[in-house]
Formats: structure tokens, sequence, C-alpha cells
């Protein structure tokens, strides 16, 4: 089946097209329909009348917006019609709830004239918090912008012309700092005129390009101030009359080229004449002005190369500027996106290029070695860093440029549109502030790791930890070179540094555990045993391993060396599973096999008090696969008394039950209906099970079937914090467990 088959099926499939309507608000109830309509709906009308800025307060205007087209020139099919732009206008929304979480309503208007079109959008003003105008045809989309923007109160936007600009923008910045060029001597030509090549000319003037280095070519030649069909928008970069020429007599000499026209114009000698080290924006679609490989094998210097495909380094997608852009206007209720907004954007998305990139995006494109140079100058659109970099950068500029109506902290914004991309964003935030308020020492046993390096740095660039790296020092800082990594950790190089003072303790640990003094100083050289002596005696505040090594491995020497802690014979592993509105903390998933009732009592405690960590206030549930012995037998009777043991003892104060089944702990009608004695008065958000089978199963199902988002394990019950990583997690993985460890010794210390 082809390309065009498998669309048809995408589209067509029931229910057609690509979007629906969906409720926020419960409606379950009668109540709930009379609050939603009539007659509960008069007072929210009662006050939007007194005060119109009430919209935002009681309507969903504040996060709606309206994707807007006549299909006069809908991506590479030209003018046809309004009815059949559809399908791109729902992609539109789609993509504007995917990436920004904003919810859009698509409207296609039979209007060729612009004053129909202008009348007719600027009449559903008080409809939406913003208006993207799509796939309009040159002239007249300038036309229609700048008439909407004079008559409306709200962002108007014309992706076609400012979304190009803003994403080449970054990539022309990105460009610069890798050629060693400036903005201001940069000549650059430009082929095509049309309202995409106008708005990019014009931006690339704000970004510091000065205006007489730019010079614009059509299918007639180089823009000259004599020619009659110049508009006001190409006439300010149009040549003296005497300047005439073709386009590979405008490219000789330019250090840059963007391409906004079609394909197959460029040749490689025109390529070849441009000055050293060129930039060359490639955007026609679906064949560019000139090939990837043909324009990099025209010159042995340094070509870098944009184009708008998929299939080559450095892609042109508006996606990367459209929805973060209105995320950051509409939160601040702008009455326009204006330049400083536009160019914040780029300045935004440039920067990002320049960061490690997340395990997650390079898993999402294939493993490719995504680092910032000439093959990645601008990031990859499932980057979901882009949302609170970009949207962040927006409304800063919106609020110091006097475009914004709401004010809003920087610091908590930028935390509010984390949440957007999960709950356990929202959760980690919690986790990750308190860590940045009192960094502690954190070693990474196998430190010579890429992605125990990357994650080292992230942890110092951010202010969550001071990460200490063993492991071999040469192979520590060539990984930093090549990842272009700017930063000085510590390292603790096994081979090379003097350790007999941690082979000393470690012996005096375990001399009557059957190691002799020989045998302490070759396990000193192991990274696991190294870092756990190195906790245990004060020297580091916590410990990360199990990167590369099986859990059980990993977890024997500091188990060995730092122990449980007081009071405490057994550690455990838990997961926090997070759902789009819930929580739940489930144990024990990665160390005891078959618990009895002190253990399980004992993990319920440690549980409880890692719930607290993330600020969730803990009610427990012993789980089994009886409801208060509704069957009775040795399984049972574990659970049943771990919760009695929990109840009974007064230094115990959060809820605790058991044992019951799964979907009663977590049901509240089964719950408090059917069991209205217990002691659970909601839903369980700790879930013990009774053996690590059970445990590991439930997780990993949650997860895979029930769409969680897993974080852990967490090591709880150690003497000081140790936390044990599944083989082969990501950098954020590795962040995030150092920042539960930097909580877990600020709250020891």
């Amino acid at each position: 089946m082809g390309l065009d088959e498998d669309a048809l099926e995408y589209h067509s499939t029931d229910p057609p097209g690509k979007i629906e309507i969906a409720t926020t608000k419960s409606t379950s109830t009668q109540r709930d329909l009379s609050l939603a309509y009539s007659p509960g709906v008069a007072a929210p009308c009662r006050a939007i009348d007194e005060d119109p800025t009430d919209a935002y307060t009681y309507t969903a205007k504040g996060n709606l917006v309206g994707v807007v087209s006549n299909g006069s020139a809908v991506l590479g099919l030209g003018d046809i019609g309004a009815q059949a732009s559809k399908p791109v206008m729902e992609g539109k929304g789609v993509l504007f709830k995917r990436f920004a979480d904003i919810d859009v309503f698509d409207v296609e208007y039979d209007f060729e004239e612009p004053d129909q079109f202008v009348e007719a959008v600027a009449g559903m003003g008080p409809t939406f918090g913003g208006i993207n105008l799509e796939d309009i045809k040159a002239p007249e989309c300038f036309e229609i912008e700048q008439r909407l923007r004079e008559r409306m109160d709200i962002p108007v936007f014309h992706d076609d012309q400012h979304g190009t600009a803003i994403i080449t923008g970054a990539a022309l910045l990105n460009a610069t700092h890798i050629s060693g060029k400036d903005l201001a001597d940069l000549d650059v030509t430009f082929a095509g005129a049309g309202a995409a090549a106008a708005a990019t000319a014009r931006f690339y003037a704000s970004l510091g390009v000065p205006r007489e280095q730019i010079t614009m070519c059509d299918e007639h030649g180089i823009l000259t101030a004599d020619r009659e069909d110049l508009s006001e928008f190409t006439e300010p970069f149009a040549e003296p009359p005497e300047a005439g020429g073709d386009l590979a007599d405008a490219m000789a000499g330019a250090d840059a080229f963007v391409g906004l026209s079609v394909g197959g114009i460029v040749s490689q000698e025109m390529v070849a004449s441009m000055a050293d080290d060129p930039i060359v924006f490639a955007m026609a679609n679906p064949e560019p002005e000139i090939g990837y490989e043909e324009a990099t094998a025209a010159r042995d210097d340094t070509v870098i190369m944009a184009t708008g495909r998929s299939d080559f380094p450095n892609q042109v997608n508006n996606v990367l500027g459209f929805p973060f852009i209105f995320r950051g206007a509409l939160d601040v209720r702008a009455t326009e996106i204006n330049e400083a907004m536009k160019v914040a954007a780029a300045e935004a998305i440039a920067e990002l290029a320049r960061k490690d990139v997340p395990d997650a995006v390079r898993k999402a494109y294939d493993d490719q070695p995504l680092q910032f140079g000439p093959e990645y100058i601008i990031p990859k659109p499932l980057d979901s860093r882009v949302l609170f970099e970009v949207a962040t950068a927006v409304a800063e500029a919106a609020m110091d440029s006097g475009a914004a109506r709401r004010e809003v902290a920087l610091e908590d914004y930028r935390e509010q549109l984390e949440a957007r991309l999960g709950k356990s964003r929202e959760m980690m935030r919690v986790i990750l502030n308190q860590a940045q308020s009192d960094p502690k020492r954190v070693v990474l046993a196998e430190g010579d790791d890429g992605k125990m390096v990357r994650a080292a740095h992230q942890l110092a660039e951010e202010g969550i930890a001071e990460p200490v790296l063993v492991g071999d020092r040469e192979r520590i800082w060539a990984t930093m070179e090549a990842l272009g990594l700017d930063f000085d950790p510590e390292i603790v190089d096994p081979e090379a540094d003097q350790l007999d003072p941690y082979a000393d303790r470690l012996y005096e640990l375990r001399k009557r555990k059957g190691i002799t003094r020989s045998e302490a100083s070759d396990l000193i050289q192991d990274g696991n045993y190294l870092a756990s002596v190195l906790v245990e005696m004060g020297d580091a505040d916590a410990m990360l391993t199990g990167l590369t090594h099986n859990y059980p491995d990993a977890l024997r020497p500091p188990l060995q060396v730092v122990g449980t802690a007081g009071n405490t014979e057994y550690a455990a592993g838990v997961y926090m599973l997070t759902f789009k509105n819930r929580v739940v903390f489930c144990a024990d998933t990665t160390v005891n096999q078959d618990p009895d009732a002190d253990v399980l009592a004992e993990v319920t405690r440690h549980t409880a008090d890692l719930a607290r960590r993330f600020n969730v206030d803990p009610r427990a549930a012993l789980l089994s696969y009886s409801d208060f012995r509704s069957v009775d037998n040795p399984g049972t009777v574990k659970p049943r008394r771990a919760a009695q043991q929990l109840r009974a003892d007064p230094d115990v104060d959060f809820p605790v039950d058991g044992e019951m089944q799964a979907d009663t702990a977590v049901v509240s009608e089964m719950l408090t209906g059917e069991y209205d004695f217990t002691d659970l008065d909601s839903p369980a958000n700790v879930l013990v099970f009774p053996n690590l089978e059970a445990g590991n199963i439930a997780y990993k199902l949650l997860q895979r079937l029930g769409g969680a988002d897993a974080i852990g394990p967490m090591l709880v019950g150690m003497d000081k914090p140790v936390h044990v990583l599944q083989r082969g997690d990501e950098v954020k993985d590795i962040v995030n467990l150092a920042a539960v460890a930097v909580v877990d010794a600020q709250d020891s210390n």
C-alpha cells in the first residue's frame, strides 16, 4: 500500500478526520449538567458581561486558537479551495494539541476577496485567544494579516510567513556561530520572493543582517527597483536598476543562500561560487533547490546545509515554532505576536540545539548521533524541552515589550509548562526544586559511561548535585570532548588514584565476612565497591549505580558496605507511577522475593516516607487476591498481618489497610461502598505487593498497557542514599534518581 492509500485509510478510519471535542469537567450527574448548561451557565455569562476579561477565567478562550484558511495556497497543492484544505487545517490542530496542549477549531472560509475574509475572521474575536492564518496565497496574505492585526486585540499570526522565518532564523544563528561568521557582515541571497521569502528576509534584518546585504531573486532574476511587479514587502530588498543578473550572479560570493522557491534550480557550480564555509538553506518541497549530497559535495570546506525534508539533517519544520509561540502568547494574554517575541523564539530554539540531546529524542530518530554541529543546528520537533524553552522566552518577550495583559513569574510558569508534559514532570519538579536548594555530592559508580558523563553535566549545569565520576579519567575527558561538554567534574580513577584509605575501610568492614586485605585492594578497583565506600566514609553523600550491571550485582556492594538503616532489616525498590490525574507508589518491585509480614510492614513504612518527599500524603494498601479474609490461607495471611501491625503501631501516622484486591484499593466506589469499615477513606496511593513477582509484573503492566510514566526504582531502607538504576536507563532517569538521592541526603543530614 502506497503513502496516498495509507493516508486515505488513516483519515477515513471511524471516526473520520483527526480531531474531536472532549469535555474537561464532569458531566456524570444531573447537577453536573445543570452547572455546565442551564441554569448554572447564567452565572459566568453575567460575570463576563460585567467584565469581558472574565472570558479567560470562565471559558476555554484562553487556550483556544482558530486555524483559519481559504485554501488558496495549500502546501504543494496550490489553490484547491476551502473545503479541500480542511484535512490540512485539522492536521494543524493536531500539532497544536500534541506539542503545546492548545485546543483548536479549524475554520475554512470560501472567500477569495480579502475584504470578506477579514470581516469574517475579525468577527470571531470573542471566540478565540489567537488566530493562526494558514495557506493563504500572496500577496493577499500580507494585507489580510496586517488588517486583522490592526482590528483584533488577540495574536494574529500567518505561519507560512513567520514560521519559516523564525525556524530558519534559529538555524542562521547557529550556522554563523559554527562558521565563525558575523550577522552584520553576512551577504544573503534569496531564491523566491513570495510570502515566506519576504517575511524571512525581514526577519533576518531583525536578527542583525543589514537589509542592503540581502539580495532577492525570483524566476525573472534579481529584484531591481525599476521592476513594476514589486510589492511593498519586496521593494525594500530591490537592488538598484543597474544591478541586474540571475540567481547564479546573486549567489557568487554570498555567505548564505535561502531557497523558498522551486526544486532543482541551484547547481553545484553555484554553491562552489559562494564564500568560504557557505550556509545553504534549500527548503523547496518535496525537491530542494539543490540536494543535500550535491551541495555538501560541491566543495572541500564545510557546507552547513538545511532543507525542508525529514530524511536529511537540519529539517526546517514550522512545528518547532507556532505551537510554542502561541503557548507563550496565550498564557500572558498577549494582544499580538510582535517582532520581539519572534526574535526571542528564534534565539531560544537556537540555544536549545546547543544543549545535550535527551536519549528519548535520539531513540525517536533511530539513535542518530544528534550533537550540535554542522549536521545538527536545529532541535528536533519531538524534543519536549522546546515547549518550556520557547514558550517561556516568548512570554518573557511579550511582557518586556508591552504586548502582555497578564504578568507571570517565569520560574513558576516554566514549571507549569513542564507539568503539561505529564504528571511525572510535575512530580519530579518537586524533588528537583528541593535538590537545587542544597545540592549534595553524588558519586556515579559507572562514571566513564557516556550516559553517566552526560548526566553529570546536566546535574552540574542545573545545580541539582555535585557529581563525582568513578572511572577512567582519560576516557571521561575524551567523552566530554567528543560530546562538547564544557564542565570540570570531580573524577576518581580506580586505576590511577591512591585508594589505600578506601581499601583499608573496606577491609575493616568485611574482614569478618571472609575478605582479606589483599582482596579488599582488588575489590576497591570495582567502581561499585569504591563508590559504596566513598558514601560510607562520608566522602560522598549518595551514590548511583546499575546502568551497566544486572540489578542484583549492582545492589550487592552497597548492601555489603553501606547496609540498611538502623532498626531496618530490609531495603526495597519502589516505582512511582504517574497517570494523568493520579500517582501511585508500587513496592516492592526489585529486591525482596518472598517477604514475610514483618518485611511487608517495614517496606510500607519506607514507601510512605518516600511518598511524602514528593508532597504526597500516603494511603497504603497491602495487596492480595483476597478482600479482608474472603480467602484465608498462608498467602493472604502475610499482608493481613502486616496491615494489622501497622495499624497497631502508634508511630504510623498514615491510613493503611489490607489485605485487599488491587481494584478494591484503587476504585473509590468499591472501597468506600462495599467496605465502609476500612481505614482508607479514599483510594490508596501506596500499593504494597505480596511478593517480588507480583510487584514487578504489576508495575510493568501499568507502565506498558496503562500508559503510566515510571520513575525509579527508588531504593528505600538504606543507611545512606543509594539508588540502583535499571540497566540501559536514559540520562533523564539518572538525573531523576540523582535528584531523589540528593533529597534523601538532605533528609539524612
